[in-house]
């Protein structure tokens, strides 16, 4: 076994990636503090060919050194816009026939794992706060919570490790 090299990779580039069929999922970060969240957020939705991200609240915006250090110019290629009022754009979202899941431990949630999902629905995710998760108006508005199972002692996980499972696991079952 042989590691490949940048040139074997077959990345694509920031035009062609505008230009492909995207993932039917827009990511909604609801007040995140920590630009390299934000940056590592970026990433893996360029990864999985998200349609979207919706910066809202305190969330900051690139143009951004720190955001840039862990998006690695995925926020050059990954489609974004700020929004002030996350329920605002949830309401707006829904209103569109959009199906809102806020990643979020909650009563009568969905566990990742027994998720079904439709390849005719398009899906916008919800990841809160780093302290204080996602704003509890904006969990009553969404169609259900999507919790991540966890058996240790923390029970939970930082926002860019959420994204990062929970894209993964919706990009498999609507393009798997």
């Amino acid at each position: 076994m042989r590691k490949l090299k940048n040139n074997e990779l077959g990345r694509i580039s920031v035009d062609e990636f505008k230009e492909a069929e995207k993932t039917p999922i827009i990511v909604v970060l609801d007040n995140i503090r920590s630009l390299n969240n934000i940056g590592s957020v970026f990433r893996t939705s360029d990864a999985f060919l998200i349609e979207k991200i919706y910066l809202c609240g305190i969330t900051a915006t690139p143009p951004n050194k720190e955001i840039h250090k862990t998006a690695l110019g995925a926020t050059e290629s990954v489609k974004w816009e700020y929004v002030e009022d996350t329920l605002e754009l949830i309401k707006k979202l829904k209103n569109q026939g959009v199906k809102v899941f806020s990643i979020e431990q909650a009563d009568n949630s969905t566990m990742l794992d027994e998720l079904s999902v439709s390849r005719e629905e398009k899906y916008a995710v919800v990841f809160g706060n780093e302290v204080k998760g996602v704003q509890q108006e904006v969990v009553t508005a969404s169609d259900n919570c999507i919790e991540i199972p966890q058996l240790g002692t923390k029970h939970s996980l930082n926002i860019s490790v959420s994204c990062g499972v929970v894209l993964w696991d919706l990009f498999v079952k609507l393009r798997g």
